[in-house]
């Protein structure tokens, strides 16, 4: 009877190598994803985790897939473990195919995070920008004011910066106390969806002035977006305010609606040509301006 035939002492180490790696790539993957889990849980205002995920997510899912991809290129390394006993083409044969593995892992996941994945990622930010805030002083819920109230609490500066759409403010109000709570956010450099692909990749790559007011300051703006991932293409024009603060405080008060559970409002509208066009707002007031003001065939 033939006794089976004990690998070199070059195999037999590295088939130990490849376990260990296995086992320890596949913990370290586990290990970065639950360490940011739990700093995200740290964080406990939404404004804070809002920044935490729109920067980091993808970066850290990203090494989690790398690990993952190590884990698997050491699992492939470990096929026919007890079938060959000494080195030949078959070696190398593996580890071509494992380094292939882990290439097609980590290169895949990549395109995943970087264009499907934030479609994914925009609703949970979403969701957290649009949170009721809690006054922590005394626990009262605060409220989310209008582009038009808002106004009121930006100096000149913050309102230029959303003039020209490359910050979004966002005012929070205690009205029981008047205590306010402004929060900055990014503007167009926030990737929106492509109405061709539907992944959130579209971003402005070119503003310009294309009308002035009399004294030579911009009254309408036209941005170019260009959607990153399928290179489609679309313009639209934005017209620029010119009120000052005084201008707000004039302004009689409106009558407040019961909407304080509403966190956004979509809409679809369908043309008779079959088109179609996907709109969010912050409020039902927001939601009211755009459809005194829209046109069909102005939307690009």
């Amino acid at each position: 009877m033939d006794q089976k035939a004990t690998p070199i002492p070059f195999l037999i180490t590295w088939n130990q190598v490849m376990i260990v790696g296995t086992i320890a790539m596949g913990a370290l993957a586990i290990i970065i994803y639950l360490i940011y889990k739990l700093r995200v849980s740290l964080l406990k205002d939404p404004k804070e985790k809002y920044d935490y995920m729109n920067l980091n997510e993808i970066r850290w899912f990203k090494r989690v897939f790398f690990f993952i991809g190590i884990a698997a290129a050491c699992a492939v390394n470990l096929y026919g473990m007890e079938k060959f006993t000494t080195l030949g083409l078959w070696f190398f044969v593996r580890i071509f195919f494992s380094i292939a593995c882990a290439t097609l892992i980590t290169y895949v996941a990549s395109l995943i995070l970087e264009f499907y994945y934030p479609t994914k990622l925009n609703f949970k930010l979403r969701k957290l920008r649009y949170t009721p805030r809690i006054n922590p002083k005394n626990g009262h819920r605060m409220r989310l004011l209008s582009e038009d109230e808002e106004d009121v609490h930006l100096n000149e500066g913050m309102q230029a910066e959303e003039n020209i759409f490359s910050i979004d403010y966002d005012v929070w109000v205690d009205e029981s106390t008047a205590e306010v709570k402004i929060e900055k956010y990014d503007g167009h450099l926030t990737a929106l969806q492509c109405n061709n692909c539907g992944f959130y990749t579209m971003k402005v790559w070119r503003e310009e002035i294309i009308e002035r007011n009399e004294d030579g300051s911009p009254k309408e703006l036209l941005k170019h977006y260009q959607c990153s991932y399928c290179k489609n293409v679309r313009a639209t024009a934005f017209n620029v305010s010119k009120k000052e603060v005084d201008d707000y405080k004039l302004q009689k008060p409106k009558l407040q609606r019961n909407t304080r559970n509403i966190d956004m409002v979509k809409i679809d509208l369908h043309s008779t040509l079959g088109a179609r066009k996907s709109f969010e707002f912050k409020s039902i007031e927001e939601l009211e301006k755009f459809l005194k003001e829209f046109d069909f065939d102005k939307v690009v």
